[in-house]
């Protein structure tokens, strides 16, 4: 009953997040924050993505029954419930669907649209945190051009694209990521340039790009937690500074790169004592940060934990940077 009424009160504290036509994407409950630690759940259009991360999947099991009963009751209107169990074998890492018939595979935010896999990966393809960014990107990046690094299914690329920006290159390891961008690209009309989409390692990719001589108006850096190639490593922890400084020399004069930190046991504090040693140099400065959505951090209604560090001064252990480049040293 506790998690019922638990699950009940963060449904209605979304109620703004329901569109009437059931294809937007959200977070419907952030159990970390919410009360119940082993339990997350997204929507994607009409399809709810529910997440045992229990250690031993059996404990999560309960929170798992009571969340599918409780949107069955609550939310009618979705048609197909997928459960992912972060400690399961691959099928069940990917996604189990146990109710409908299948999983939806566009989602409509900000006007545009997004094609969706949710089973091809142990996330479910697109990233919900930095749905500000990509209004961000929407909004700022009109006749720009734009790399998109570490792209996974392209959606800062995607929206980079329907704000206006003039080119738009995706670098990611796996094509079949970058397949899941050129959807939608189709699915928003866009013309697809097969050139664009760099199907590479970032550190290889990033090289090339700078013998070519290639710039860029705006950079975005959203690299996985931490990942060892035979190309390089990456490690959000420790080596943010090396990955910044990997990218920055492709920014054109008065240009964006725009990092994205994900890394839980990261406090804010800490990032921005990098940024501001960075910024010393005088050729970079802050030009803002971005929160995450509210539907992640919880609301004032239903937050009982914070996050294991403090992300301050961002508001989530998902923290988006916006860097302004100079060629020039920026005046004192």
């Amino acid at each position: 009953m506790q998690i019922t009424n638990t699950l009940a009160k963060a449904f209605a504290a979304r109620a703004k997040l329901f569109d009437a036509k059931h294809e937007a994407a959200f977070r419907l409950f952030n159990g970390f924050y919410e009360g119940e630690p082993n339990l997350l759940v997204d929507i994607y259009a009409a399809t709810a993505v529910l997440y045992n991360y229990a250690d031993v999947p059996f404990e999560g099991a309960s929170a798992i029954r009571a969340a599918m009963d409780t949107i069955r009751a609550e939310l009618p209107w979705v048609r197909a419930l997928l459960v992912k169990t972060r400690n399961g074998n691959q099928q069940e890492k990917r996604g189990v669907l146990v109710y409908g018939q299948r999983a939806d595979t566009r989602i409509v935010e900000h006007g545009v649209r997004y094609s969706v896999d949710l089973t091809m990966n142990q996330d479910a393809s697109l990233y919900l945190d930095t749905r500000n960014l990509r209004q961000w990107a929407l909004e700022h990046l009109s006749g720009k051009n734009v790399l998109n690094t570490f792209a996974y299914t392209g959606s800062l690329g995607v929206a980079a694209r329907a704000g206006g920006a003039a080119r738009v290159a995706q670098i990611d390891r796996n094509r079949d990521f970058l397949n899941v961008a050129k959807t939608s690209y189709t699915l928003n009309g866009f013309s697809i340039d097969k050139r664009d989409f760099i199907a590479d390692d970032f550190f290889p990719a990033i090289s090339r790009l700078k013998r070519e001589g290639a710039s860029f108006d705006c950079i975005f850096l959203d690299p996985p937690f931490f990942s060892v190639t035979g190309q390089g490593r990456v490690d959000l922890e420790g080596e943010s500074e090396r990955l910044i400084n990997k990218a920055r020399p492709l920014v054109s004069d008065g240009g964006w790169l725009v990092v994205v930190n994900n890394a839980l046991f990261v406090p804010g504090r800490d990032l921005m004592g990098m940024f501001d040693s960075l910024c010393g140099s005088g050729y970079l400065s802050v030009e803002t940060i971005l929160p995450a959505p509210e539907d992640f951090t919880g609301y004032p209604t239903t937050r009982v934990r914070t996050p294991p560090v403090d992300p301050a001064p961002y508001n989530h252990p998902t923290k988006i940077t916006v860097l302004r480049v100079r060629k020039d040293k920026l005046a004192k």
